[in-house]
């Protein structure tokens, strides 16, 4: 059995016995995560590719696999896939640097939209 359907199969195994046996709590937090990548105001692609960002930034490998999966399953390319891999070394590696840029171009728009 190769890794793909190794993590498949212990994903899918324990994820079951999890939610037969789990708390109220459980079950909704995993409930929450499911409606979460939900297409809404963004694609489910988008969702999973910041999935996983998120995921690398955090270091979780079966996170990083889980969401590598779902985007090539919504659609990602490999450019796709290797673009988002560099904003998670950017934001990995230079975390305070990129939030500070995303606040100073907020602020810049919304004095653009105010006319402040």
């Amino acid at each position: 059995m190769g890794r793909y359907e190794e993590f498949v199969r212990f994903r899918q195994d324990m994820n079951k016995k999890i939610l037969e046996e789990g708390t109220l709590e459980i079950k909704r937090f995993f409930g929450l995560d499911e409606q979460t990548y939900r297409a809404g105001a963004l694609d489910e692609k988008t969702k999973e590719l910041m999935g996983l960002v998120a995921s690398m930034v955090l270091r979780c490998d079966d996170c990083v696999s889980y969401h590598i999966i779902q985007a090539l399953d919504k659609g990602a390319s490999r450019e796709e896939l290797f673009e988002t891999f560099s904003i998670a070394l950017i934001v990995g590696g230079s975390i305070v640097i990129p939030h500070l840029r995303r606040a100073v171009s907020f602020l810049e728009e919304l004095k653009g939209r105010t006319g402040s």
